[in-house]
């Protein structure tokens, strides 16, 4: 088994993206043990609070993110970047409690995938969360790209799942490339 967990870059309930992660678990391989990795509670990067005092909930990310085999973020585009939100996740993840502890970030297999409302999707941002990953040594997946547009007009809001069959086809060879990706690197 692998453990696969998946980061929604909106802390929206009714997500758009949340509802991509959904078709995704739909559509995981049956060797692979998923799970959301929640960072809502996480307060905004402060050095001052890192370390052996740092709050429960950067303890908690940290070791989902630790304990994953391979991580997948889905993630809107903010003003043509990178949601306030998963940035400052990132950043805690970039860090470790101790000295001697390496970062959950260092060497970890990631994938990117997003949409939205706009016509070019979530191109701007995903290049933005890359460009994060690979300054902490993550490996981020570069290919096959996952980038919906006008995602308002390919997700069922009520269901909380992707609609557009174009899209869903994508969905299986996304999560095989990624599968492939993580087996890499792998120990």
């Amino acid at each position: 088994m692998k453990n696969i967990g998946f980061i929604s870059g909106s802390l929206r309930e009714a997500s758009y993206n949340k509802a991509i992660i959904n078709s995704m678990l739909e559509a995981a391989p049956e060797d692979w043990n998923t799970y959301i990795i929640d960072y809502k509670d996480l307060p905004v990067y402060n050095f001052d609070i890192e370390g052996e005092n740092e709050p429960e909930a950067v303890t908690a990310f940290r070791e989902k993110i630790r304990e994953s085999d391979g991580v997948i973020i889905v993630s809107p585009e903010y003003n043509s970047g990178i949601p306030g939100g998963l940035k400052n996740a990132i950043d805690w993840a970039s860090r470790s409690r101790t000295p001697d502890e390496k970062p959950p970030l260092i060497w970890k297999p990631f994938a990117v995938a997003g949409g939205s409302p706009g016509s070019i999707g979530t191109a701007l941002g995903q290049m933005q969360i890359r460009q994060s990953l690979l300054a902490m040594n993550a490996h981020a997946m570069t290919g096959p790209k996952f980038i919906v547009g006008k995602v308002h007009e390919k997700v069922n809001t009520d269901t909380m799942r992707l609609e557009d069959e174009r899209t869903l086809k994508r969905v299986p060879s996304f999560l095989k490339a990624f599968d492939t990706w993580v087996d890499h690197f792998k120990n």
